[in-house]
């Protein structure tokens, strides 16, 4: 799926799979979020994505030029997931709107397992 905006100068495509890495790694840098978790599991285990694979852990769905993001995480141990999610989703929404110029209208967050780092 790609995201097209209309400026002066022409055209711009943004493929969702652009966004998704991104947004992604941005996640990632989060205090709390150990990784992304497979959003397509089909035994029930949540499993710990390398870094190469972040997008499979995040989903862009686009809406015009209003992105929804879904994210299925991994969360540390002890953490307050409330309070890491609230700052997930404040800081996926300023950095994509920053980085796309397109308004994220919708963050959704699916916490699929808790892992003890050390």
């Amino acid at each position: 799926m790609k995201t097209s905006m209309n400026t002066h100068l022409g055209n711009v495509t943004i493929s969702s799979d652009v966004i998704a890495d991104y947004a992604g790694n941005v996640a990632n840098e989060c205090f709390g979020i150990v990784g992304m978790a497979n959003a397509n599991m089909t035994d029930g285990i949540a499993r710990l994505l390398k870094k190469e694979n972040l997008s499979a852990g995040v989903t862009v769905k686009n809406n015009g030029e209003k992105l929804i993001i879904d994210f299925h995480l991994i969360v540390a141990y002890g953490v307050n997931i409330k309070a890491v999610t609230e700052t997930l989703i404040s800081t996926v929404k300023f950095k994509v709107e920053d980085f796309t110029g397109l308004t994220v209208e919708k963050i959704n967050v699916y916490v699929e397992g808790v892992r003890v780092i050390d």
